[in-house]
């Protein structure tokens, strides 16, 4: 089985990055130009298609525009597989950051399924969970 690799991660980095810094920039090619899924941890919760992603782009800025210091670390990629053009695995991430002048950690896991197109791995779907949030003292 072929291993994952740096540019397979390219498209989570930049996504997270987003995440961290509000910079709509940052996706840039990152999602698929086909049918795109994302489930999320907020309204409307799966978000399909184009449109779909559209959405989703205003709602995620507006979620992590009211997050202070966000900070990410990725664990190692679980259940790697490739099949054709497509690829998926699973990416434990740890988030940090302060809402509503409160600092949490959150501990979650991306699925993510890319597709290769124009020469590089772009997201066709991803799902997150959290499985572990805290607010810090």
């Amino acid at each position: 089985m072929p291993a994952l690799d740096p540019a397979m991660m390219a498209a989570p980095e930049a996504l997270a990055r987003f995440l961290e810094t509000g910079d709509e920039a940052l996706l840039d090619g990152v999602f698929s130009t086909g049918d795109v899924t994302i489930l999320e941890n907020f309204p409307p919760h799966i978000f399909h298609g184009q449109a779909g992603l559209a959405l989703w782009r205003a709602t995620m800025a507006k979620h992590v525009g009211a997050i202070g210091d966000l900070r990410h670390t990725f664990g190692r990629p679980q259940d790697f597989g490739v099949t054709g053009d497509l690829i998926h695995f699973t990416l434990p991430t740890r988030w940090s950051g302060v809402r509503d002048g409160a600092p949490f950690k959150e501990l979650g896991g991306w699925t993510f399924v890319q597709v290769r197109e124009d020469d590089r791995w772009r997201i066709r779907s991803y799902g997150w969970a959290v499985v572990e949030f805290a607010w810090e003292a």
